[in-house]
């Protein structure tokens, strides 16, 4: 396992911790590191997570998968945009931006996205402090999101992004999904416990 990097604070400019999804204690670590980085943000009791990605592409479903997951585990207080059903993408993200808004009042916001990266990075989840930049690896300007992000690497980026994000493995797709979700519920769990006391 590569050495561990610390989440940065805000307006910190430390890389995001990474963990991969083949790591036994990788449910563990992104939790721990997601844990942390939310708490950086105190001054709410709403926590909402933004899914994005399509399904109707195998390496954009990583967000969607962990949307869908989210719902049947903790649909309840935990505010879940973004799934199979429904999902957020680069047609009506800034909409669901827009209704996260009306809906909430100064959430704290985890955004999940899939990405592409360099070859050995592939299998890889980072969980970091800051917005995510959605769109960016398929060169699209799309407004930034959350203020804490987690991103799945799903393939290789630097040439036919669209084509490659069509011809991820549903297998990686899915455990990251897994994980990811799994280490959300879990970050959840934990917070709406503390905000009941």
């Amino acid at each position: 396992m590569r050495e561990r990097v610390p989440i940065p604070r805000p307006g910190g400019s430390a890389a995001p911790s990474r963990v991969e999804f083949t790591h036994p204690m990788a449910v563990n670590q992104c939790a721990e590191w997601l844990s942390h980085a939310i708490q950086l943000y105190p001054h709410t009791s709403e926590l909402a997570c933004i899914c994005i990605g399509t399904d109707r592409s195998t390496g954009d479903a990583l967000g969607p998968l962990v949307g869908s997951q989210l719902e049947k585990m903790d649909g309840s207080r935990l505010r879940i945009y973004g799934t199979l059903d429904e999902p957020v993408h680069a047609v009506n993200l800034q909409a669901t931006l827009n209704q996260m808004q009306r809906e909430l009042k100064h959430p704290r916001v985890i955004a999940v996205d899939a990405c592409l990266g360099q070859l050995s990075s592939v299998g890889w989840i980072q969980v970091g402090n800051g917005p995510l930049r959605p769109g960016a690896g398929v060169n699209k300007r799309l407004p930034e999101v959350g203020q804490v992000h987690i991103t799945g690497i799903v393939n290789v980026s630097g040439f036919m992004e669209y084509f490659v994000l069509q011809n991820t493995r549903l297998s990686i797709v899915m455990k990251m999904a897994d994980i990811i979700a799994n280490a959300i519920h879990r970050v959840s769990c934990s917070y709406f416990s503390r905000e009941s006391l």
